[in-house]
């Protein structure tokens, strides 16, 4: 039955996503940002999608259920306190400046440098992120219904490219109405099962109550920090969140969306961390390499709740993936294609420079397949290079293309640095690019997140603020002199 909710998911979202097309109607500014008219709730559903689709879920649960209930946790909490931030601070002033794409705001701040800049590190980033999600799809159809991981991951790429680059953002939100219905019911109905029928017992050191997972750094403390301060202030800077706010019909909605996608965040998702604790004893030693979640729906939870789950982390999933894609398609037509210059349809440029991003997120999948990881990654290089530069400059008067340059430049260094020395990434081992040595070891792993940061922060606010006092002295002129009243300042003796 489960195969068929998959089946039917799929079939049913494409369906959608074609239907979405007639809402286009041949803008880019429809295809984009949906003609800038979507109400509160749907902005809040297709922000909140980012959590629940199977890269943050079953990632969050695999996590809860190897390292404890903190660690599975820190990823919906470090979600929800960036929609809080947004919607406190970014979402109002983003959205009056209706942009397109992130690259778009840079390059009105730092200029033509901070564009290109930023839109290298958030497509090459989001490539990651898209991969992360295409893992969990390629798990869950390999699990539910047979069809080998990568032959998984290559179909569910096609078929999203083929909604998406007829719909556009229409087609997220065709696929988020669809979300919105089962993810509530689903969700809810797996936590209620857990608590009601098997029960909450958490293995010796995961529980909830065992707080040594945020205190001691031997139980995971500085990685579960890490994550929650990474996905926290990265997803800020995050190319589909940016452009979904930039959707919303007014800049209250998007400030009003942002909330309320913190406070369902919070209630939908963080206690699938217990339930993923919970399960990990009721499976005991399982020799099967499915994440844990797909596990419990197989083997524990009744089937109709199962195949809820299914259809709501499926059709998350395909959302966020999409909007990935919108995302990166708007920014390779923005900044690297002159659309002007070589003569070419603006909305037939977005739609197929989705595909190669299409192709490094399968790249990436094929090479990485763990879930939950990739998503912390992503946000963590974007923390060490413009998350500090993009906050400061919509706050303060501190703007510098210099200090953007070196800041990203030192930061992202420092990460980059340490990821490759490091032997494994949030606790996970290191399978996507480690070299071998013997001075860096695990005990690093987290700190570096905060440390890349921190040194992103102190190199941009000092070259900028010298690069304002420089300005400032350029700008202010001389006082003039008036020579009509003698300078007194020296005393000049009397001819004899």
């Amino acid at each position: 039955m489960i195969s068929v909710a998959i089946g039917a998911t799929v079939v049913l979202l494409v369906i959608l996503g074609l239907m979405s097309s007639t809402r286009v109607r041949g803008q880019n500014r429809n295809f984009a940002v949906a003609g800038r008219t979507l109400t509160v709730p749907l902005v809040a559903v297709l922000l909140m999608s980012q959590v629940v689709d199977s890269n943050a879920t079953v990632g969050a649960a695999d996590l809860a259920g190897g390292f404890g209930f903190w660690a599975g946790a820190a990823l919906p909490l470090g979600l929800a306190a960036s929609f809080l931030l947004m919607g406190l601070f970014v979402a109002e002033k983003v959205r009056e400046r209706e942009l397109y794409s992130l690259p778009e705001y840079f390059r009105q701040t730092f200029g033509r440098t901070g564009e290109i800049l930023t839109a290298v590190l958030t497509v090459t980033s989001f490539g990651i992120l898209m991969a992360g999600n295409l893992v969990a799809l390629g798990h869950m159809m390999d699990h539910f219904i047979g069809v080998p991981y990568w032959a998984a991951i290559v179909f569910v790429t096609l078929a999203i490219l083929a909604y998406t680059m007829v719909g556009g953002m229409f087609a997220s939100v065709y696929t988020g109405l669809f979300l919105m219905g089962v993810m509530a019911v689903g969700f809810v109905g797996l936590t209620a099962w857990m608590f009601m029928g098997p029960g909450y017992a958490a293995p010796e050191g995961l529980g909830i109550s065992d707080l040594e997972q945020l205190t001691a750094p031997a139980a995971g403390a500085a990685i579960n920090w890490a994550t929650f301060f990474a996905l926290g202030f990265g997803n800020l800077v995050a190319i589909d969140l940016i452009q979904r706010v930039s959707s919303a019909k007014t800049a209250r909605g998007a400030r009003s969306a942002s909330l309320i996608a913190a406070a369902g965040t919070v209630v939908l998702c963080v206690p699938l961390a217990a339930v993923a604790v919970a399960g990990a004893g009721l499976l005991g030693d399982s020799d099967s390499e499915s994440p844990i979640l797909f596990q419990l729906l197989t083997d524990q939870v009744p089937v109709p709740i199962a195949m809820l789950v299914i259809a709501a982390l499926l059709a998350a999933s395909l959302t966020t993936v999409s909007g990935i894609l919108l995302a990166t398609s708007s920014i390779v037509v923005g900044t690297v294609i002159d659309t002007r210059k070589l003569r070419l349809n603006v909305l037939q440029a977005s739609r197929w420079s989705m595909v190669p991003v299409a192709v490094i997120g399968v790249i990436v999948a094929l090479r990485v397949n763990h879930t939950g990881i990739l998503l912390t990654l992503t946000f963590d290089l974007l923390c060490a290079s413009i998350v500090a530069p993009f906050v400061l400059s919509l706050w303060t008067r501190l703007v510098s293309t210099r200090a953007l340059v070196i800041s990203a430049a030192l930061g992202l260094g420092v990460r980059l640095g340490f990821f490759v020395l490091t032997p494994t990434i949030y606790g996970v081992e290191n399978t996507l690019l480690y070299i071998p040595n013997e001075v860096v070891t695990t005990s690093v792993d987290g700190w570096t997140t905060f440390l890349a940061a921190a040194v992103s922060l102190v190199v941009y606010v000092a070259v900028a603020a010298a690069d304002t006092r420089a300005d400032t002295r350029k700008a202010t002129p001389a006082p003039a002199v008036d020579e009509s009243v003698p300078d007194r300042g020296v005393e000049v003796p009397a001819r004899a």
